[in-house]
């Protein structure tokens, strides 16, 4: 087992009015290490830092830290929800329709929320979510060849 980051994590925890244990520090050390990883990946991980953890712990956390802006989930079309470290800055997502692998775009404009909408229909948007979808690398080659 490798031991959690507590000072920092342990900080935006209580930062965000959240309670401080094990299980959180290490699922937001996990997160924030991992790239758009899948609640399994997530649960493996925080079991190796810190033992025994139930998935439904998991998914309580993934909730808790989501809400509270400091983990960010993704679901990309056919795919299992994906949480990430990254948050805050409106980025954009690139999936493989091969084999799943997610990449970050940055922002298409620069600034949030990266698109205006041709008819607001009223809403004050703060936020754009674009998926790109295509072949990574690794798939388009293996496909031609």
């Amino acid at each position: 087992m490798t031991a959690p980051k507590t000072s920092a994590t342990a900080e935006e925890l209580r930062g965000a009015g959240l309670r401080v244990t094990a299980a959180r520090v290490a699922l937001l050390d996990t997160v924030r290490d991992g790239n758009h990883l899948d609640v399994e990946a997530i649960a493996s991980g925080v079991r190796d830092r810190v033992g025994h953890v139930s998935l439904q712990a998991v998914y309580e956390a993934l909730q808790a830290l989501t809400t509270a802006g400091l983990v960010r989930r993704i679901e990309p079309a056919g795919s299992p929800a994906r949480f990430e470290g990254r948050v805050g800055d409106n980025h954009h997502h690139v999936v493989c329709r091969s084999c799943g692998v997610v990449a970050d775009v940055d922002c298409v404009v620069g600034e949030a929320p990266c698109l205006t909408a041709s008819d607001d229909h009223g809403f004050s948007i703060d936020e754009a979510e674009v998926i790109f979808w295509g072949l990574c690398p690794g798939c388009s080659t293996t496909r031609s060849s």
